[in-house]
């Protein structure tokens, strides 16, 4: 199986492209900067071209669109969230997610069994609002809207799409607060990214298992 992970220099991106490649699986990893070995701005158009080109054609069996920021972590509503923080948010969360995947789907097609991982959040469900993070929360949620429609259009085409919150994981994103290790996170997902078919398309769940309400 050849995995593709975008945002796989650290955290749940790491764990995730080591574990795969532990299972005998080729995996290409990517991530910004020149020196990355797999270097993909996601939010580059013509980032993105260059790096399909590199894939030489071969069938991707599974993309994990994991790539995120998180701009507004601690912002004040009085004086935080900027329009560039916005902007950082929404163009990697959102934009980022849909130029990967539209740029891999010749890849995609020629896999047999086809499938995308988006990696959303809780923080993207209507249903939960403590309040805070706006921007985070807000393209989490269009990542999770994207990752739903994407998945009607994609079912005729053999493509299985699932959205997955990883968890509150204890990596420089989440904090050293957070519930969970990287390592229950990544076997988590690898679970339910192996459950993921057509009959499953378009679910939103935890790394557990459990079904997360929009």
């Amino acid at each position: 199986m050849h995995v593709v992970i975008t945002g796989a220099n650290r955290g749940i991106g790491a764990a995730l492209a080591a574990a795969y490649a532990d299972l005998d699986h080729e995996v290409t990893g990517t991530a910004r900067g020149a020196d990355a070995a797999h270097p993909l701005d996601v939010t580059d158009p013509e980032a993105q071209a260059r790096f399909a080109q590199t894939l030489e054609g071969r069938a991707v069996d599974l993309l994990i669109c994991n790539a995120g920021v998180y701009p507004d972590k601690g912002h004040d509503l009085t004086s935080g969230f900027d329009a560039d923080t916005w902007a950082a948010a929404l163009s990697t969360n959102v934009t980022g997610v849909f130029l990967t995947i539209q740029s891999l789907l010749p890849h995609l097609a020629r896999a047999e069994t086809p499938k995308i991982a988006i990696l959303s959040s809780i923080m993207a469900s209507d249903a939960r609002a403590p309040g805070g993070s706006y921007a985070y929360r807000a393209s989490k949620a269009a990542a999770l809207n994207l990752g739903r429609n994407l998945a009607v259009d994609l079912a005729p085409e053999g493509i299985a799409l699932g959205i997955y919150h990883p968890g509150w994981v204890r990596t420089d994103m989440g904090g050293n607060e957070a519930d969970i290790d990287v390592a229950e996170a990544r076997d988590g997902l690898i679970a339910r990214f192996d459950a993921l078919t057509l009959d499953t398309t378009g679910c939103f769940e935890g790394w557990d298992g459990n079904p997360i309400p929009y």
